[in-house]
């Protein structure tokens, strides 16, 4: 494709390059190509399962260790709310209160959604804050029948002019009512962060936000900063970082065309929570935590979720002394058949790496690079839930073009349905994916890993968007914790049902795990 020298200097003001773009057009033009499935993961298959006596001395062992290493908990948090008010969007576009009841509209869409949000509205942590401003914007609402009054409730929460929830971050709206307050997701972080992502009274918390919204975020900690530090006796240290405008991808038309803006500028895209792997390159701990901002619960049972986190961390800190400890032996050398077979076993049943075949073929010296290469990698425990009907990508064994087979995260998207041996495969799979990490991203020297080194570039994902009307395809990265994180060693942990309670609708906030009573 030609490029004019203006679009050249867009390119290159973003901070991409030419040949970043014309990889992204081949990626197009190519298509990317799907996973190859081997199996999924399943108990003593790739995901391990703790007793609780195991549980227990995992905690213990987090617990011991905590105050020794540095710790930080990291927040993709850029999103806001507007998925999450999808069906009430609609509502207000397409309802006519003066054609039909809501009762009517609910049935005609069969929008259960919709329904439970009418039926169980009170019960929302902002309803009496959307009541106060109903009364503010509508005097006279009162006066209206009960659709009319619920179609204002929703505009007072909707509307640009008024509370905007739609377009606010999703970390900021009030997911909580407690007796004396309502809480946001970003402050239910803070809460639960001093719990197990503190070292010596000390927590770091890392989120990704829009610039956009900083000053917001701002402020909502200064409200709640004296309070949460007072209640948890924990010196909270808040860092931020932006979506970089150099992960951006350029669109193309369906006819894989360059997609020009109406001044005839490329268009580009945000690439996905793939794009944060470099935010996540910027830190600088021994243990990260990765949770979504939306998967929070209410204070009672904060102590419970604690308990899985620690007992990953607790894994990760064991499993990453005794790597470190092989990883020092094969540095130093002097190093017998009987070691290269032990840390082998320790790969093989410990971080779930499938050794060549040939490796017994190598002579010694390559013997000791193969495993030293395999050791001294990113490390990451992964809370991994029962399958009951939740979205999410999954675990699976996954077998790479060089036919080596490595334990992944796949989204669904990766997968080609069409082909009956894969589709087996995906029907198989027992768990999903939470998105519940503990990652170690320092080396056996204590340095920091470049992240960018491990990423497989192939698990991109193209998908189909619209932009003033025109259809567009736009190029996501390797997702933050699927491709970004290919080369990573990875163990993956069952853990419960109560550490998965994301918000995705609005009615999702009228789940137990969201509610006091």
């Amino acid at each position: 494709m030609k490029f004019t020298e203006k679009d050249i200097q867009q390119i290159e003001n973003k901070g991409l390059t030419l040949a970043q773009i014309q990889s992204q057009l081949e990626l197009f033009e190519t298509g990317v190509p799907f996973v190859n499935l081997h199996s999924a993961a399943t108990i003593n298959n790739g995901i391990l399962k703790c007793s609780e006596a195991e549980k227990a001395h995992h905690i213990n062992y987090f617990d011991t260790k905590r105050n020794g290493v540095s710790i930080a908990k990291f927040v993709p948090a850029s999103g806001a709310a507007t998925r999450m008010f999808k069906t009430l969007f609609r509502f207000i576009d397409e309802y006519v209160p003066e054609d039909e009841s809501i009762n009517s509209f609910v049935n005609k869409h069969k929008d259960a959604d919709l329904s439970l949000f009418f039926v169980g509205m009170e019960k929302l942590p902002f309803y009496e804050k959307v009541l106060e401003q109903l009364k503010v914007f509508y005097p006279d609402h009162a006066t209206f029948s009960s659709d009319r009054q619920k179609l204002l409730f929703v505009k007072t929460m909707m509307d640009e002019d008024k509370m905007n929830y739609g377009f606010y971050p999703k970390g900021l709206l009030p997911f909580h009512e407690y007796k004396d307050h309502l809480a946001t997701a970003f402050e239910e972080h803070l809460f639960e962060g001093a719990l197990y992502a503190s070292t010596n009274n000390t927590a770091f918390l890392h989120f990704t936000i829009s610039e956009l919204y900083k000053k917001m975020f701002d402020d909502e900690f200064a409200r709640i900063q004296d309070i949460v530090e007072h209640k948890t006796n924990t010196k909270f240290h808040i860092s931020f970082s932006y979506q970089k405008g150099s992960t951006d991808t350029i669109a193309v038309t369906p006819e894989n065309e360059l997609f020009r803006e109406e001044d005839g500028q490329l268009s580009f895209r945000p690439s996905g929570h793939g794009a944060l792997l470099e935010n996540l390159n910027q830190l600088n701990a021994d243990i990260i935590f990765i949770k979504n901002i939306d998967n929070v619960v209410v204070y009672k049972y904060e102590d419970e979720v604690a308990e899985y986190k620690k007992m990953l961390g607790g894994m990760l800190l064991e499993i990453q002394h005794d790597l470190f400890k092989h990883l020092n032996h094969l540095e130093v050398g002097d190093v017998s058949e009987e070691d290269i077979l032990n840390i082998s076993e320790f790969l093989e049943n410990k971080l779930n790496v499938v050794i060549s075949t040939e490796f017994k073929k190598y002579a010694t010296k390559y013997q000791i690079e193969y495993l030293f290469d395999k050791l001294n990698r990113p490390l990451r425990i992964c809370g991994m839930v029962k399958n009951e009907g939740e979205p999410g990508g999954g675990p699976f064994w996954i077998k790479g073009e060089n036919g080596q087979i490595t334990l992944q995260i796949v989204e669904s998207a990766q997968i080609d349905t069409d082909n009956k041996k894969q589709n087996e495969i995906l029907k198989n799979a027992t768990h999903f994916n939470p998105v519940d990490l503990v990652c170690g991203i320092k080396n056996y020297k204590g340095e920091v890993f470049d992240l960018q080194k491990y990423v497989d570039p192939t698990t991109a994902f193209i998908t189909m968007k619209t932009k003033a009307g025109k259809d567009l395809m736009a190029l996501e990265l390797p997702g933050l914790w699927n491709g970004s994180m290919a080369g990573w060693n990875t163990i993956f942990v069952e853990v419960p049902l109560i550490t998965f309670n994301p918000v995705k609708t609005v009615t999702d906030l009228l789940k137990p795990t969201h509610q006091i009573e």
